[in-house]
């Protein structure tokens, strides 16, 4: 097989593909709004089910509605017959997928989920099918041709039926008022989780970690303080506690550049006004974005009274993994 056949190949199966989910567009229709209705209306879980490749695709989207909103999990129709059965109870609903619909191990299932009274929706390439018919509703996931040059291997059909899954999942999402902190929610342990959940007041350094001095303390004293904290700044607040401005290392070396008597001046000539604060509800994610927006690698931490109670440096963001 030449190279040149080779990239046709895939080409052509990518093209194959494309046009069957395009083709898919017009069967979100009123079969798929009443199965939105049927997993909504759902007292328990969204339970999907498939042989085979269906089945491998099942689980995909099984895991793409439990990670969006839909309570659910894949059965395999096999272990089903063999004691997983059990996991599925009258509150819930099952997704049944079949291309041919006319898997045995699935049909197998059918008079057991009809004597339990529980609802099923179908999703098939054939209208006419056992499964089909059986269900209270059927999604079309119909194909003209696989894209295997054979026209046996599921394909066209598999990436389809996946679509059609996502389609539901998103749907879903959207019909619940889904939000970013939702699905950060059922994602904890990873990165994408880490951004949309922890909040500064998790990372911050608090107490007797904070740097602080009043406004006529010598600079030299100042100095001590940011050494023994180790933060490259330092607060300034009065005799109320409340935030005067910051002393940091790039003032350090605007006063080094003015010849500033370090054992003279005091904080109230060389610290910078109005610094950029952030609150201990801010999200981690948000405060890396003050950082980077400028060019600052800490923030002060203050409460609703402008009172300085925490400082975050951007190595701590660094070390919780949010970037």
């Amino acid at each position: 097989m030449t190279q040149d056949l080779i990239l046709q190949a895939g080409r052509r199966t990518v093209r194959m593909e494309a046009e069957a989910v395009a083709g898919l567009e017009k069967r979100i229709n009123g079969d798929f709004q009443q199965a939105c209705r049927m997993i909504l209306q759902c007292s328990g879980r969204t339970i999907v089910t498939g042989m085979g490749k269906s089945g491998h695709i099942g689980r995909k989207i099984a895991a793409t509605l439990a990670s969006t909103g839909t309570p659910s999990f894949f059965v395999h129709p096999g272990e089903a017959s063999h004691g997983d059965l059990g996991m599925i109870t009258r509150d819930d609903l099952v997704v049944a997928i079949s291309n041919s619909g006319s898997s045995t191990e699935v049909l197998t299932l059918l008079p057991l989920l009809k004597r339990l009274g529980i609802p099923m929706i179908s999703m098939t390439g054939k209208a006419d099918s056992s499964l089909a018919q059986a269900a209270e509703v059927n999604l079309d996931i119909s194909v003209q041709t696989e894209a295997c040059p054979l026209n046996l291997a599921p394909t066209s059909s598999t990436t389809v039926t996946l679509v059609m899954g996502d389609a539901l999942a998103v749907s879903l999402l959207e019909a619940r008022g889904f939000t970013a902190e939702d699905f950060a929610f059922s994602h904890p342990g990873g990165a994408l989780g880490r951004r949309l959940l922890l909040k500064v007041k998790d990372v911050m350094h608090a107490g007797k970690e904070l740097p602080r001095v009043h406004p006529e303390t010598l600079l030299s004293k100042a100095l001590l303080e940011m050494t023994s904290k180790g933060f490259g700044m330092t607060t300034v607040i009065d005799h109320s506690g409340k935030l005067l401005g910051v002393f940091t290392d790039g003032d350090l070396r605007r006063v080094i550049d003015q010849k500033v008597a370090f054992d003279q001046a005091t904080m109230t000539q060389v610290m910078s006004r109005s610094p950029k604060t952030v609150s201990a509800e801010t999200l981690a994610a948000e405060a890396l974005r003050i950082m980077e927006d400028y060019k600052i690698t800490a923030l002060v931490v203050e409460d609703a009274t402008h009172i300085p109670i925490g400082i975050l440096h951007m190595h701590d963001i660094l070390r919780a993994g949010v970037i």
